[in-house]
Protein backbone atom coordinates (compact mmCIF):
# COMPACT_ATOMS: atom_id res chain seq x y z
CA UNK A 1 0.00 0.00 0.00
CA UNK A 2 2.84 2.37 0.60
CA UNK A 3 4.04 2.18 -2.98
CA UNK A 4 0.47 2.85 -4.19
CA UNK A 5 0.21 6.00 -2.08
CA UNK A 6 3.64 7.24 -3.19
CA UNK A 7 2.68 6.65 -6.87
CA UNK A 8 -0.59 8.49 -6.33
CA UNK A 9 1.27 11.32 -4.58
CA UNK A 10 3.85 11.44 -7.37
CA UNK A 11 1.09 11.67 -10.02
CA UNK A 12 -0.60 14.52 -8.12
CA UNK A 13 2.71 16.43 -7.91
CA UNK A 14 3.36 15.89 -11.64
CA UNK A 15 -0.18 17.08 -12.47
CA UNK A 16 0.28 20.18 -10.27
CA UNK A 17 3.63 20.98 -11.93
CA UNK A 18 2.04 20.55 -15.38
CA UNK A 19 -0.79 22.93 -14.43
CA UNK A 20 1.71 25.52 -13.12
CA UNK A 21 3.75 25.25 -16.34
CA UNK A 22 0.61 25.66 -18.49
CA UNK A 23 -0.46 28.73 -16.49
CA UNK A 24 3.05 30.18 -16.96
CA UNK A 25 2.92 29.57 -20.72
CA UNK A 26 -0.55 31.17 -21.00
CA UNK A 27 0.56 34.21 -18.98
CA UNK A 28 3.68 34.50 -21.15
CA UNK A 29 1.59 34.46 -24.35
CA UNK A 30 -0.78 37.08 -22.91
CA UNK A 31 2.24 39.23 -21.96
CA UNK A 32 3.71 39.00 -25.46
CA UNK A 33 0.40 40.05 -27.05
CA UNK A 34 0.10 42.96 -24.60
CA UNK A 35 3.60 44.21 -25.49
CA UNK A 36 2.90 43.89 -29.22
CA UNK A 37 -0.45 45.70 -29.00
CA UNK A 38 0.73 48.40 -26.54
CA UNK A 39 4.30 49.38 -27.44
CA UNK A 40 6.14 51.72 -25.09
CA UNK A 41 6.09 55.17 -26.70
CA UNK A 42 9.02 56.47 -24.67
CA UNK A 43 9.59 60.06 -23.68
CA UNK A 44 7.66 62.97 -25.14
CA UNK A 45 9.91 65.79 -26.30
CA UNK A 46 10.63 68.25 -29.07
CA UNK A 47 14.02 68.37 -30.74
CA UNK A 48 15.22 71.95 -31.38
CA UNK A 49 18.52 72.63 -33.12
CA UNK A 50 20.60 74.98 -35.26
CA UNK A 51 22.59 73.99 -38.34
CA UNK A 52 25.46 76.04 -39.70
CA UNK A 53 26.37 76.98 -43.24
CA UNK A 54 27.16 73.42 -44.35
CA UNK A 55 24.00 71.94 -42.84
CA UNK A 56 25.87 70.57 -39.83
CA UNK A 57 25.62 71.25 -36.11
CA UNK A 58 28.55 73.61 -35.92
CA UNK A 59 30.31 75.92 -38.36
CA UNK A 60 27.96 78.71 -37.30
CA UNK A 61 28.44 82.21 -38.77
CA UNK A 62 29.91 83.74 -35.60
CA UNK A 63 32.46 86.09 -37.20
CA UNK A 64 31.10 88.37 -39.89
CA UNK A 65 32.03 91.64 -41.54
CA UNK A 66 29.63 94.58 -41.53
CA UNK A 67 26.65 93.83 -43.84
CA UNK A 68 27.92 90.28 -44.53
CA UNK A 69 25.08 87.79 -44.61
CA UNK A 70 25.00 84.95 -42.08
CA UNK A 71 23.01 81.79 -42.85
CA UNK A 72 21.55 79.32 -40.36
CA UNK A 73 18.92 76.62 -40.39
CA UNK A 74 16.55 76.25 -37.43
CA UNK A 75 15.25 72.70 -36.98
CA UNK A 76 12.24 71.47 -35.02
CA UNK A 77 11.22 67.80 -34.71
CA UNK A 78 8.04 66.73 -32.90
CA UNK A 79 8.39 63.60 -30.74
CA UNK A 80 5.45 64.53 -28.48
CA UNK A 81 3.31 61.57 -29.70
CA UNK A 82 0.60 63.99 -30.86
CA UNK A 83 0.19 66.94 -33.23
CA UNK A 84 1.80 70.03 -31.71
CA UNK A 85 1.74 73.75 -32.40
CA UNK A 86 4.78 75.92 -31.76
CA UNK A 87 5.83 79.55 -32.00
CA UNK A 88 9.41 80.22 -33.09
CA UNK A 89 10.62 83.63 -31.97
CA UNK A 90 14.04 84.90 -33.05
CA UNK A 91 15.36 88.01 -31.31
CA UNK A 92 18.51 90.06 -31.14
CA UNK A 93 19.01 92.26 -28.07
CA UNK A 94 15.23 92.08 -27.36
CA UNK A 95 14.42 93.18 -30.94
CA UNK A 96 12.19 90.64 -32.74
CA UNK A 97 13.70 89.45 -36.03
CA UNK A 98 11.19 86.71 -36.81
CA UNK A 99 8.00 85.11 -35.46
CA UNK A 100 6.74 81.93 -37.09
CA UNK A 101 3.91 79.59 -36.14
CA UNK A 102 4.66 75.92 -36.77
CA UNK A 103 2.33 72.91 -36.70
CA UNK A 104 3.93 69.46 -36.76
CA UNK A 105 2.45 65.99 -36.67
CA UNK A 106 4.16 63.38 -34.49
CA UNK A 107 7.64 62.51 -35.87
CA UNK A 108 7.40 65.39 -38.37
CA UNK A 109 10.39 67.70 -38.90
CA UNK A 110 10.78 71.20 -40.29
CA UNK A 111 13.99 73.06 -41.10
CA UNK A 112 13.64 76.82 -41.54
CA UNK A 113 16.37 78.87 -43.24
CA UNK A 114 17.32 82.06 -41.41
CA UNK A 115 19.52 84.81 -42.87
CA UNK A 116 20.81 87.84 -41.00
CA UNK A 117 23.34 90.66 -41.27
CA UNK A 118 24.46 93.57 -39.13
CA UNK A 119 25.24 97.08 -40.35
CA UNK A 120 27.52 98.04 -37.46
CA UNK A 121 30.37 96.32 -35.66
CA UNK A 122 30.02 94.74 -32.23
CA UNK A 123 28.92 91.52 -30.58
CA UNK A 124 25.32 90.40 -31.07
CA UNK A 125 23.38 87.68 -29.30
CA UNK A 126 20.80 86.05 -31.54
CA UNK A 127 18.24 84.17 -29.43
CA UNK A 128 16.03 81.37 -30.77
CA UNK A 129 13.06 80.65 -28.50
CA UNK A 130 10.52 77.91 -29.14
CA UNK A 131 7.16 78.06 -27.38
CA UNK A 132 4.80 75.10 -27.25
CA UNK A 133 1.41 76.64 -27.89
CA UNK A 134 -0.93 77.66 -26.38
CA UNK A 135 1.67 78.71 -23.74
CA UNK A 136 3.39 81.88 -25.00
CA UNK A 137 4.73 82.94 -21.59
CA UNK A 138 7.14 80.08 -20.87
CA UNK A 139 9.91 79.26 -23.34
CA UNK A 140 9.81 75.51 -24.13
CA UNK A 141 13.26 75.28 -25.80
CA UNK A 142 15.93 77.94 -26.24
CA UNK A 143 19.15 78.33 -28.24
CA UNK A 144 21.44 81.24 -29.04
CA UNK A 145 24.59 82.16 -30.90
CA UNK A 146 26.98 85.05 -30.35
CA UNK A 147 28.03 86.86 -33.51
CA UNK A 148 31.06 89.16 -33.70
CA UNK A 149 30.80 91.79 -36.45
CA UNK A 150 33.93 93.70 -37.55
Amino acid sequence: MNSFHSEEYSMKVERLISIIIMIGIILGIIGIFYIILNPNEGDNYTEFYLLGTNGKAGDYPTNLSTNQKGNLTVGVVNYEHLDSNYLLKITENNKTLKNENITLKNNEKIEIPFNFSENSSGQYKIQFDLYKLPDTKNVYRSLFILVNVN
